[in-house]
């Protein structure tokens, strides 16, 4: 039994690898290649503070692996403060 959870695993982990050479990623892909949430994920997405595909015909949203390259390199601030921050000033702008 030890022995196929340590395959199940070892399969796991390759199935990640795998998705990272992805070009285009999907929100679930985007949650295992940078550990954020997908909470987060969305949050970012709603509030435009992340690199997203822009074709008005997909509802799904995907996004380009080199864009978010670029993106994480340039040291976002991804703290749930400066989330919660954001969100509030948008809810207040559209309120007006």
């Amino acid at each position: 039994m030890e022995e196929s959870k340590k395959i199940e695993d070892l399969l796991m982990d390759i199935k990640g690898l795998l998705g990272t050479n992805k070009k285009v990623m999907n929100v679930e892909d985007l949650a295992q290649y940078t550990g954020l949430s997908k909470s987060k994920i969305y949050k970012l997405t709603h509030l435009k503070l992340i690199p997203t595909g822009n074709n008005p015909n997909i509802r799904q949203k995907f996004f380009d692996k080199d864009k978010i390259d670029a993106w994480l390199l340039g040291e976002p601030d991804l703290s749930d403060a400066f989330l919660e921050e954001q969100f509030n000033k948008n809810l207040m702008k559209n309120r007006k």
